[in-house]
């Protein structure tokens, strides 16, 4: 049990000295452990170091009060009121429209915006 714990607890909470995340190899040599039981543990736990999730804070400075007001209307809403919510992709670029459309198929006539 306590070995248990301790591979979900360095799986969670550490990282290894050469590398970006845990894999079966080094948490077995870290741990004693055989790798298979290493695996079993993950999966029992459904962890998975590979895959990395990550959260980017606002620097909007007036990011406390908006966060404040849309939990208050989630938490406390109005009555008749409808709370939507539109989840910005802020990773993914809008194409520049200046630039022509390339064709699409060879032969086709190349295209502009107008």
């Amino acid at each position: 049990m306590l070995k248990l714990r301790g591979v979900v607890t360095l799986t969670l909470e550490s990282m290894p000295s050469d590398a970006t995340h845990w894999n079966t190899r080094s948490m077995a040599r870290r741990t004693g452990l055989s790798q298979s039981a290493i695996s079993r543990i993950w999966r029992a736990f459904a962890l998975r170091p590979q895959r990395t999730q990550s959260f980017k804070l606002s620097t909007d400075p007036l990011f406390i009060e908006k966060t404040r007001d849309i939990i208050g209307l989630y938490m406390n809403s109005p009555d008749k009121a409808i709370v939507l919510c539109v989840d910005e992709k802020s990773q993914i670029q809008a194409l520049d429209h200046m630039q022509p459309l390339l064709p699409m198929c060879p032969g086709q006539v190349e295209r502009e915006n107008s």
